[in-house]
C-alpha cells in the first residue's frame, strides 16, 4: 500500500470517528526506501497542511523498516489522535542557531496536558542543517543537544523530564560502534543532568525507559535519530482526588502464569504517581526458552534455538507479554481503557509475517477481555505492530525477538 492510500484511508477514519487532523498529535511515518523520502514529504503535505491544522501540524518521526519483508506495502502509518485542541507545538521552518529547522511538513515537538512528544531528532548542525561529521557518537551528541535545545523552550530538559527515549540506529553502524552509542548516551545524558541539578536546583528527576531500535535506513542517511519522550509536572492540571487502593487487586488469569522473579528481568518502567506509566518489556531468546519451559503443558522448543519457529510459541509470548503488562497497569492504578500506545516490534529474523503477529495479539486481547468481562478493558486496545531489523534495551544487543512498548496515562 503506498501512502497516498494510507493517508486517504487514516483521513477517512478521522472524519468517521468524529476528527481530523486538526487533532492529530503524532505521526510515525514508515517507509520501506528512504530514497522515496522526499516523494513521501510531497505527498504527505498534501493531506496534512497548515489550514487543516489550525493548532499546528503534528510532531512526526520518518524512518525506513524493512515493510515488504513482512508482507506490507510501501508506507505503514501510526497518529496519535486527541479528544480536544488544548495541544501546542513548536515549529521550526527557518534556519536558527538554536534548533534544526523541520525537515518535512511536522512540528519538532507537541504538548498536549503534561506530555512532549518530541519529533525523531538527528545529528544536524543546526545553522548549516548538514549532518555532523565523526561517526554515530558525533551524531548522537548533536542530536542530544538539538533535544535539548527543544526541551528548554517547553522550559524542561531530557535530563531530567525524560520519560523514555527511542533510539533509531541505521544498520550501516559497525558492530563495534553500537556499543559507544549507549555509553556516550549516558554520559551526555549524566552531564546535563548534573548542570541541571545545579542551575534549577531540581530535587527530583525522572529513570526514563532506553529503547534501541536497528533500522535500515534514516533521513539523510542519517547514523542515529532520537526520539524523546517527556512528563512535564508543571504542565499538569489539578485533578479531582483518585482512590487508590493500597494494595493492588488480585489478578485473575487465564493463562496460568503465577508469578516468579524472572518476570521483573525483561521490564524497563517509568511510573508517574498513578497519573501515569510507560513500561517495555524485552523478549530475548533465554526469557522465550524460559517461557516456553514453565508453560503447564511445555511447549516444545531445542535449546539453543535461534527464531520462533510457530505460531503456539508466539501466541504463548503473546500471552505472556500481556500478562506482565496487564500486572504494571494493576499496579499503578491504570487500566487498558489508559493506554495512549501500545506498540509491538518484532525482529524480521523471526520470519513471521505482519498479518500473523497482529492476529496473534488481537486473540490475546480477545481473551483478557472476556476474562475480566469488560470490567478493565470496555474495548479491545487499539494496537501497532512494527517489524524491525534488531531491536534491544543495549545498543550492543539489539536481539530481542519482540519488544512491547506500553504509554498509559490517566486522563
Amino acid at each position: 500500500m503506498d501512502l497516498e492510500v494510507v493517508l486517504m484511508k487514516i483521513e477517512t477514519q478521522l472524519a468517521e470517528h468524529g476528527s481530523s487532523w486538526e487533532n492529530v498529535l503524532y505521526v510515525h511515518l514508515y517507509i520501506a526506501d528512504m530514497n522515496e523520502f522526499c516523494s513521501a514529504n510531497e505527498t504527505y503535505v498534501r493531506f496534512i497542511t497548515q489550514e487543516k491544522c489550525r493548532y499546528g501540524v503534528p510532531s512526526r518521526s520518518t524512518v525506513e523498516l524493512p515493510l515488504l519483508q513482512v508482507g506490507l506495502g510501501g508506507a505503514y502509518m501510526e497518529v496519535l489522535v486527541a479528544r480536544d485542541h488544548s495541544k501546542k507545538v513548536l515549529h521550526v521552518q527557518s534556519i536558527s542557531c538554536w534548533a534544526p529547522s523541520c525537515i518535512g511538513p511536522y512540528s519538532q515537538a507537541t504538548l498536549h496536558t503534561d506530555i512532549l512528544y518530541m519529533a525523531g531528532q538527528l545529528g544536524l548542525d543546526p545553522p548549516t542543517m548538514l549532518l555532523c561529521k565523526g561517526g554515530p557518537t558525533v551524531e548522537l551528541q548533536q542530536a542530544l543537544e538539538n533535544s535539548e535545545a527543544i526541551a528548554r523552550n517547553f522550559n524542561c530538559s531530557i535530563s531530567t523530564s525524560a520519560i523514555y527515549f527511542t533510539i533509531y540506529c541505521s544498520a550501516c553502524i559497525e558492530e563495534s560502534d553500537r556499543t559507544d552509542i549507549e555509553n556516550e548516551m549516558i554520559i551526555i545524558l549524566r552531564e546535563m543532568k548534573l548542570g541541571q541539578l545545579v542551575s534549577s536546583k531540581i530535587s527530583e528527576t525522572l529513570h526514563p525507559i532506553f529503547l534501541y531500535v536497528l533500522v535500515p535506513n534514516l533521513p539523510k542517511r542519517a547514523l542515529v535519530e532520537v526520539k524523546p519522550m517527556l512528563y512535564l509536572a508543571a504542565e499538569r492540571t489539578q485533578a479531582s482526588p483518585k482512590e487508590h487502593t493500597k494494595d493492588p487487586p488480585i489478578m485473575q488469569d487465564c493463562w496460568g502464569f503465577q508469578y516468579e522473579t524472572w518476570h521483573d528481568k525483561c521490564l524497563q518502567k517509568c511510573s508517574i504517581g498513578g497519573e501515569m506509566c510507560a513500561a517495555v518489556l524485552s523478549v530475548t531468546e533465554e526469557l522465550a526458552q524460559t517461557i516456553f519451559l514453565k508453560s503447564i503443558p511445555k511447549i516444545g522448543c531445542d535449546v539453543g534455538f535461534t527464531v520462533l519457529v510457530n505460531e503456539d510459541q508466539l501466541l504463548r509470548v503473546a500471552q505472556f507479554c500481556i500478562h506482565r503488562l496487564d500486572k504494571i497497569l494493576l499496579e499503578n492504578a491504570l487500566s487498558w481503557d489508559d493506554m495512549l500506545s501500545f506498540r509491538i516490534y518484532f525482529a524480521t529474523n523471526l520470519n513471521i509475517s505482519h498479518g500473523t503477529v497482529s492476529q496473534i495479539f488481537a486473540s490475546v486481547f480477545s481473551d483478557l477481555a472476556r476474562t475480566w468481562q469488560r470490567n478493565r478493558i470496555s474495548s479491545e486496545p487499539i494496537f501497532s505492530v512494527v517489524p524491525v531489523v534488531g531491536i534491544g534495551s543495549s545498543a550492543s544487543s539489539m536481539d530481542d525477538l519482540i519488544s512491547c512498548e506500553l504509554i498509559s496515562r490517566k486522563l
